[in-house]
């Protein structure tokens, strides 16, 4: 079963909700590959959607072949797993994993940029405003081409690709994004904690070498800022930073 809350000004982010003019927002609950089925609306709109897996899964990237998983490790590490529609390489989802946003910018709006490798910048500035406003003073946006690593090609934060965010202590925001004749998807992951074994635990690695090499890797939010995070909250830093960022004008 998939919940639907659409526009809620539950919790503590009622007031900077109030500020997202031209802005949809969901709150969506349910299995991960029932969220990653949602996509873009059937009429492209400006869209946030905080989506929460309501169990662990292993998210695939659009093109990451099959032969990366070891499903008999996945299933013993109790991890469904799923594809998603948009690029990159695995991420983990689930309670306690990360804070997960779908963003979509109708083809058109101010802030379409036909160029995949500078369409995310934006959303990453926004995030690097919203990490600062959480007392993460040292969050910057990558510019430029994609940094890959060994693991890479296997998992999302182990490598850097464009409009992606990082601290001294490793990646803590990762964005993948599909596009359409009609609107741009971008699928944000923002690590409430790094665990590097588990990010490995389904793949059909080295799995020890490859955790040890991750170890630095990314980092979570809870490290950052020396505790938890609520969901509010962090929903609340990233209503602020869009709205003093970016242009309240979208089309109809």
């Amino acid at each position: 079963m998939t919940h639907f809350t659409r526009g809620s000004g539950e919790g503590g982010w009622g007031a900077a909700r109030a500020d997202l003019a031209g802005w949809a927002v969901e709150r969506v609950v349910g299995p991960a590959e029932r969220l990653h089925r949602l996509g873009v609306p059937d009429t492209p709109r400006r869209l946030l959607r905080w989506c929460r897996a309501a169990a662990p899964a292993l998210v695939l990237g659009s093109a990451q072949p099959d032969a990366h998983v070891d499903h008999a490790a996945a299933a013993a590490a109790g991890l469904t797993v799923v594809r998603r529609r948009s690029g990159g390489s695995s991420v983990v989802v689930g309670p306690g994993r990360v804070a997960w946003l779908d963003v979509v910018v109708p083809a058109g709006d101010p802030l379409w940029e036909d160029d995949v490798g500078v369409a995310p910048l934006w959303l990453g500035r926004t995030w690097a405003d919203a990490l600062r406003a959480l007392g993460v003073r040292d969050a910057t946006v990558h510019q430029g081409a994609m940094r890959r690593t060994r693991w890479s090609p296997h998992v999302c934060f182990a490598g850097t690709g464009p409009g992606e965010v990082a601290t001294a202590q490793g990646k803590v925001v990762g964005i993948s994004q599909r596009r359409t004749r009609a609107a741009a998807l971008f699928q944000c992951g923002v690590l409430w904690r790094w665990d590097p074994l588990e990010a490995v635990s389904a793949l059909a690695v080295d799995r020890v070498r490859a955790a040890l090499e991750l170890r630095d890797a990314a980092v979570g939010l809870a490290d950052l800022v020396g505790g938890p995070v609520s969901d509010d909250v962090i929903e609340a830093a990233f209503a602020g930073a869009v709205h003093t960022a970016v242009p309240s004008r979208s089309i109809a």
